[in-house]
């Protein structure tokens, strides 16, 4: 009986034991697959590595870490600063609307949004644009009766969203009440959105114009009225123009925007200073050469700094200083040298009126206002 138990025993302490061989040995299995897999990883993240530096050597850069690449100099410096000193040493959202949008889907919205920016139908909304401002500047004086201070951008913000507003609620009654009505000459947004978009796209799109057309427009007037303020010079020609077309600006007009030639230029010169888009990205889709031969490969993310495009003295002589002469009519600089409203096929849609809201916010503010920076609030 004891034998038996004894016996008992020393099988059951065998197979506790073959168990724990089992499964140390599976665990020891484990680990060294895992060990296996982790180097394959790392030797693919290094080849990769490898591979992108080589891809990467024929364009110019400044010096990098071998591990941490540029990510001290994008700790120590802003983004603009980064831009500008590379370019300097180198040489160099809301909806998936077309902001977002590629291949087929963006060609196909692109096209039927394109003849609601047609001049005709941009026309109408000259008064519109008027009106808004008007109500910004009566807001101002309101202001200044109360203190000599105004925070612009809240207030421009304020004027460009109410033009943008106007668009989307007139798009929303003409496609909720009678999606196949004919669209109204007066109202461009509806225009463009009446087709046979689904509901899903189209609240995508209203999304993107309502974003891009407001954020980027408040921001582009903001500056061009610091801009001013800072040059009293160039203000005071810009607004000798305008009351010599306006008079009092009791009345602006689509043919009045053609007509304001400095103004133009002035505006032009602060969105190449202060661009409200300082950098756009793209992933490339494809292969791409470039002229000189230099290749990127499938799959590279290409962002082009507006900024340090718009101040690298290599095309500009002496980018940091206001001088808006650059944009004479005789003027020899290349097209795409100046790129606030992108270029290409993808440019932005809204230029034109972008543009006239710009110029009929500048008209009106300077008829009104005189501006002077506050040099205890100097922008970053």
């Amino acid at each position: 009986m004891l034998d038996d138990t004894l016996c008992t025993t020393s099988i059951s302490m065998l197979s506790t034991m073959g168990l724990l061989g089992v499964v140390s040995g599976l665990f020891q299995v484990a680990l060294l697959l895992s060990l296996v897999l982790l180097l394959i990883n790392v030797a693919h993240f290094y080849m990769r590595r490898q591979w992108l530096l080589k891809v990467l050597q024929e364009f110019p850069s400044p010096p990098s870490h071998w591990l941490f690449g540029h990510k001290y100099e994008m700790i120590t410096l802003n983004v603009l600063q980064l831009a500008k000193c590379q370019a300097a040493r180198c040489g160099s959202y809301p909806g998936e609307g077309l902001l977002l949008l590629n291949g087929p889907t963006w060609f196909q919205h692109r096209r039927m949004l394109t003849p609601a920016f047609h001049y005709d139908i941009l026309q109408p909304y000259v008064q519109l644009m008027a009106d808004s401002v008007q109500v910004m500047l009566e807001k101002w004086e309101e202001l200044v009766t109360q203190d000599s201070h105004v925070e612009l951008f809240e207030h421009v913000s304020l004027m460009t969203l109410d033009t943008i507003m106007k668009c989307a609620f007139s798009y929303q009654s003409n496609t909720q009440l009678n999606r196949s009505a004919k669209p109204s000459a007066q109202s461009p947004c509806s225009y463009q959105l009446i087709g046979n978009l689904p509901d899903g796209q189209l609240r995508a799109e209203v999304d993107t114009f309502m974003f891009e057309g407001h954020d980027t427009t408040a921001s582009g007037i903001s500056w061009i009225l610091y801009a001013l303020a800072m040059h009293p010079k160039h203000q005071q020609t810009c607004r000798e123009e305008i009351q010599s077309l306006l008079g009092d600006g009791s009345s602006i007009t689509w043919d009045h925007l053609s007509q304001m030639p400095y103004t133009t230029m002035c505006i032009k010169e602060a969105l190449r200073i202060y661009p409200p888009v300082p950098s756009i990205g793209r992933v490339l889709s494809k292969p791409i050469t470039f002229p000189d031969g230099r290749s990127l490969p499938k799959g590279i993310t290409v962002s082009l700094n507006i900024h340090a495009l718009h101040h690298n003295p290599k095309l500009w002589s002496n980018p940091e200083v206001f001088d808006p002469f650059r944009f004479a009519p005789d003027s020899t600089q290349h097209s795409h040298a100046f790129l606030p409203f992108s270029g290409g096929s993808r440019n932005c849609i809204g230029k034109q009126f972008a543009m006239n809201e710009m110029k009929v916010a500048v008209a009106l503010t300077l008829l009104r206002f005189e501006l002077a920076p506050d040099p205890t609030r100097v922008p970053n």
